[in-house]
């Protein structure tokens, strides 16, 4: 196999139509370039509140959260199977762009690729992961965007 400048793809996926249709992209990439790729899946709380009925059920929803990403990157595993990419697969909890960003700078991806939602005109105003993601990284970012008829 010949090298290519994308040797380690990243895809973080969510399970959303976008994140599915993203993912999709990365893996029929990667193999055409012969890249394996990383499927990533962050399990995020934000906020979660802390009265006592609901701290009493915030193991159990964390839990249907990490069972939702497992089955989520065996979907990507299945997709990269299907086309004879390698795939790793890992799930990480905390802020969606920080752990995408960590996770590529610590494993030395060579490219992200996602999916992103279509926001309308003002999309790019209105901001999201996959621009938080762009902005902050010197990584190569592969962005396939929904068309508005997607939605």
């Amino acid at each position: 196999m010949v090298s290519s400048m994308y040797d380690e793809m990243l895809i973080p996926y969510d399970g959303s139509d976008e994140g599915e249709m993203g993912a999709r992209h990365g893996v029929e990439l990667a193999a055409e370039l012969g890249s394996a790729v990383h499927a990533l899946y962050v399990v995020d709380l934000p906020g979660v509140p802390r009265a006592l009925s609901i701290r009493d059920n915030e193991e159990k929803i964390r839990e249907e959260y990490r069972e939702h990403g497992t089955q989520t990157l065996a979907d990507v595993e299945e997709m990269a199977a299907e086309h004879g990419v390698d795939c790793v697969t890992a799930l990480r909890s905390g802020s969606v762009s920080e752990k995408i960003l960590s996770y590529a700078e610590d494993e030395e991806m060579d490219a992200i690729v996602l999916g992103s939602a279509y926001y309308g005109k003002l999309g790019n105003v209105l901001g999201g992961t996959t621009n938080k993601i762009i902005r902050s990284t010197t990584i190569p970012v592969i962005s396939k965007r929904m068309d508005a008829d997607a939605r």
